[in-house]
């Protein structure tokens, strides 16, 4: 109830109902989510339709929508492609490349910088300023420093007897690509776990240390398990980004030379946008769409349970 003074008498009021007030929030909860829903519904679900529908047609992407309906021949197509074939390739390349050389070095100048030495935040700024450029920036960049002639590579390591045209030589290009996406983001991870690592009570560490466990010992059995969540959230970050690859390599290489770095999305690229084979296009737009939401629904299901769940987790996973 509630009371209404007027003059000498009060007033008893009745209180609003619970299911007016569930009605009232749940009418004010709806008028804040609508427009991210529009927006969400138009620039991500319907396109993802648009997608869909077209991979069923021949279309060449003008005149409206498709009417040449045949069915599942482009992904017949496609999974008979050796093009298509070398890009899964590259992509388990630069997947294996990442989990087993990026991530745990972007880890070990993590644990370097959360030490006390001099000059470490800005040691942390100058690391994570490249990851703040832009892909294509980066791309413009790294073609001038690796170009063939003049370029800064070559002009450094002939000193030690050593050139190539690190982006026009299909031995070399995938390493240089690499580099290049190193480079770029090896930053951002070393933040996500120097964050993680500073999530971790110092206690824990000195209460090792006082048992008697060398810096390896306190690394290997508190430090790293403990920033178990920090690491899966690195590893599929960095999946993720590898399906969808495509800034750095259409700059750099366009995916030469003979296909020797092209990724599905440069493919994508290439039949949609040069060869205006949107049907194509759109079924390779699938294939990513499905990689993208296979792997992600497995490694949460396998591999960050518990970590979704809240509980205390260790670097197996396990209960």
């Amino acid at each position: 109830m509630t009371t209404l003074t007027r003059g000498p008498e009060a007033v008893r009021l009745p209180a609003p109902a619970p299911a007016a007030r569930r009605r009232g929030r749940w009418v004010t909860i709806t008028l804040f989510l609508l427009p991210a829903l529009v927006l969400f519904l138009l620039l991500v679900v319907a396109p993802m339709l648009v997608a869909v529908y077209s991979s069923a047609f021949k279309w060449n992407g003008f005149g409206g929508l498709p009417t040449d309906f045949i069915g599942l021949d482009n992904f017949t197509r496609l999974f008979g492609s050796e093009i298509f074939a070398q890009d899964l390739w590259h992509l388990l390349v630069l997947v294996v490349l990442s989990i087993c050389l990026q991530l745990p070095f972007s880890l070990a100048l993590a644990m370097l910088l959360n030490q006390r030495i001099r000059g470490r935040a800005l040691y942390r700024v100058v690391f994570f300023a490249p990851y703040v450029l832009s892909e294509v920036i980066t791309g413009v960049l790294f073609s001038l420093i690796l170009a063939p002639d003049a370029g800064m590579a070559n002009q450094l390591l002939s000193v030690f007897g050593i050139e190539s045209e690190w982006l026009a030589n299909p031995d070399t290009v995938m390493p240089s690509l690499f580099i290049v996406m190193t480079w770029k983001y090896f930053g951002f991870h070393m933040m996500i776990y120097l964050a993680g690592r500073q999530n971790i009570p110092n206690e824990l560490i000195e209460a090792a240390q006082i048992d008697g466990a060398t810096g390896w010992k306190t690394f290997r059995h508190v430090t790293l398990p403990l920033l178990g969540p920090t690491i899966r959230i690195s590893i599929f970050l960095s999946v993720i980004y590898t399906i969808q690859l495509f800034d750095l390599v259409w700059i750099l290489t366009g995916g030469g030379p003979s296909h020797s770095s092209e990724t599905m999305a440069v493919t994508m690229m290439e039949w949609g946008f040069k060869r205006t084979q949107v049907g194509y296009a759109s079924a390779i737009s699938v294939v990513m769409f499905v990689l993208s939401l296979v792997f992600a629904l497995i490694y949460q299901r396998f591999v960050m349970r518990r970590d979704l769940e809240g509980a205390s987790t260790s670097m197996g996973g396990r209960r």
